[in-house]
């Protein structure tokens, strides 16, 4: 063999590890949104959990507000089912952006809820009230704290499928961009 076709060969080599270099590291950083999603679904149930709890309590003691509720209540299962769509491929952008929507729309909802029972200060004082309120707000700083970690991921992961050469690889395995929340 000539020099020519060893460099060739090595030049060859040389591309086909750096593919496998770049493939497995597009798919680390694909897992790694997988895995910070997990957490920011659990955060959701749990939030889901903890209105559930606090709304069983105060429908009974504020009648006038059914309207207030019933909002969350869908707001609450829409922000569920989008969350349940978006578990098989949370590297998709199109469910994701789907969840950006339902979780606002729910984080509103539950804004709304935690500021009408601060408005009552009986409801904001009373002991079976108060825990179930701290356990909403620390589950809402749990979910924005998971938040900021899926975003984090995503930032990752898009950065490296937009740099060249992997942009080239990343097209090729149809590796596209992931939306943040």
């Amino acid at each position: 063999m000539t020099p020519w076709t060893w460099s060739a060969w090595i030049l060859v080599a040389l591309l086909v590890f750096w593919g496998i270099g770049a493939y497995n590291r597009v798919m680390g950083l694909r897992n790694a949104i997988a895995k910070a999603y997990a957490q920011l679904d659990e955060a959701l149930v749990q939030r889901a959990a903890a209105c559930e709890k606090l709304l069983a309590l105060l429908r009974p003691r504020m009648a006038s507000e059914q309207a207030t509720f019933d909002t969350l209540d869908s707001a609450q299962a829409d922000a569920l089912a989008a969350a349940r769509a978006a578990r098989p491929r949370p590297y998709a952008a199109d469910p994701v952006a789907q969840l950006a929507v339902a979780t606002a729309v729910h984080a509103a909802a539950v804004t709304r809820l935690m500021s009408l029972v601060e408005h009552h200060l009986e409801l904001a004082t009373d002991p079976e009230v108060a825990p179930l309120v701290d356990e909403l707000k620390m589950v809402e700083r749990q979910r924005a704290f998971s938040r900021q970690v899926f975003n984090k991921a995503v930032a990752q992961y898009n950065e490296a499928v937009g740099q060249f050469p992997t942009r080239v690889l990343t097209s090729f395995f149809g590796f596209s961009e992931a939306r943040s929340l």
